[in-house]
């Protein structure tokens, strides 16, 4: 990771986005490519969207536990777990499964496994996530699946070191 002092355009947008708290390692990291990160920064979908920020997580969670990317997983916990109103057990279940969710969670849930076992839906797939979601909420929850998949791969790929604030997956 970078260390401060970041320059002036890269300070502005940490400032931006953390809203005061230190810059994230991954930002870090990633800001040793200027342009990838702030292509990334303008890329993001953690603003109010179509979905609820409970699908939102539930989506990035669930992908990045499939992933393997911790960090990642650990840092949405920590900022965006008790905003989405997760319990432990949901939390638990983001990794290992085996949690009777709601209808709409398990939407969320069975489109983030299926994404990640293949970039494709079928028919009957779509139609399924379609009684729980409107096409304009499917898209978002799509490009969050590829989105945090990308972030999986950063955060996998660099070995970004965890953060202190964020809690590593539950035992199994």
């Amino acid at each position: 990771p970078l260390d401060a002092p970041y320059p002036p355009d890269m300070q502005a947008d940490f400032d931006q986005l953390m809203k005061g708290a230190p810059p994230l390692k991954l930002f870090r990291t990633v800001g040793r490519n200027p342009r990838v990160l702030a292509r990334m920064l303008a890329g993001g979908l953690l603003d109010k969207g179509s979905i609820s920020i409970r699908a939102r997580e539930l989506m990035i969670l669930r992908t990045t536990a499939l992933c393997g990317a911790e960090y990642e997983w650990g840092v949405h916990v920590a900022v965006y777990g008790a905003k989405a109103g997760l319990s432990k057990e949901e939390i638990a279940a983001t990794v290992h499964g085996g949690h009777a969710w709601s209808r709409e969670d398990a939407a969320v849930i069975a489109l983030a496994d299926t994404l990640h076992e293949r970039p494709t839906l079928d028919n009957r797939q779509w139609e399924e996530a379609r009684r729980n979601y409107t096409d304009e909420q499917l898209i978002e929850l799509l490009m969050l699946a590829g989105l945090y998949r990308a972030v999986s791969y950063l955060c996998n790929g660099l070995a970004i070191e965890h953060e202190a604030f964020a809690p590593k997956f539950p035992p199994a």
